[in-house]
């Protein structure tokens, strides 16, 4: 079994707490967009946000991953849409990251996301058979997602 590292270099053990999703079966870019948003929040706001993705009242502004998107003007940007398997899983590792701040003594609902990060891990792949005997690739592609928060 490999071991996995994190992204984030400066890290400071008395301030931070930090907590990583390996190889998470969602797109690649809704995890990368929402990691984009989520940065910079504090923990409850980021909560309030991502439960609101789930429940599909807010729209995530999708900055680089946008052709062919529908134009929806979300926060001065010209697309959005709702990434709910993502927002489900950030949540997840949000949980995470606060039981970690909670065991180490800090005070999670002061802390801000410093580090949020999403990025394609194992790509898995498979083949899809087609007429006459042929088969064309189906990539899987799996997801690293990491948080780090920093007591502020």
């Amino acid at each position: 079994m490999s071991e996995f590292g994190y992204s984030f270099e400066d890290y400071t053990e008395a301030s931070d707490a930090r907590g990583s999703l390996r190889e998470v079966d969602v797109s690649p870019k809704d995890a990368r967009e929402l990691a984009v948003y989520l940065k910079g929040m504090t923990i409850d706001r980021a909560r309030l946000a991502l439960q609101e993705v789930v429940s599909m009242k807010r729209l995530v502004p999708f900055r680089r991953y946008n052709l062919k998107m529908a134009h929806h003007g979300v926060e001065g940007f010209r697309t959005g849409k709702h990434p709910v398997k993502a927002a489900k899983l950030f949540l997840k590792l949000l949980d995470n990251v606060e039981s970690v701040a909670d065991y180490k003594g800090l005070d999670p609902s002061s802390m801000v996301l410093v580090h949020v990060a999403a990025y394609p891990g194992r790509k898995l792949k498979r083949n899809i058979p087609r007429a006459f005997g042929r088969s064309s690739p189906r990539n899987k592609v799996l997801v690293h997602m990491e948080i780090v928060a920093r007591a502020v």
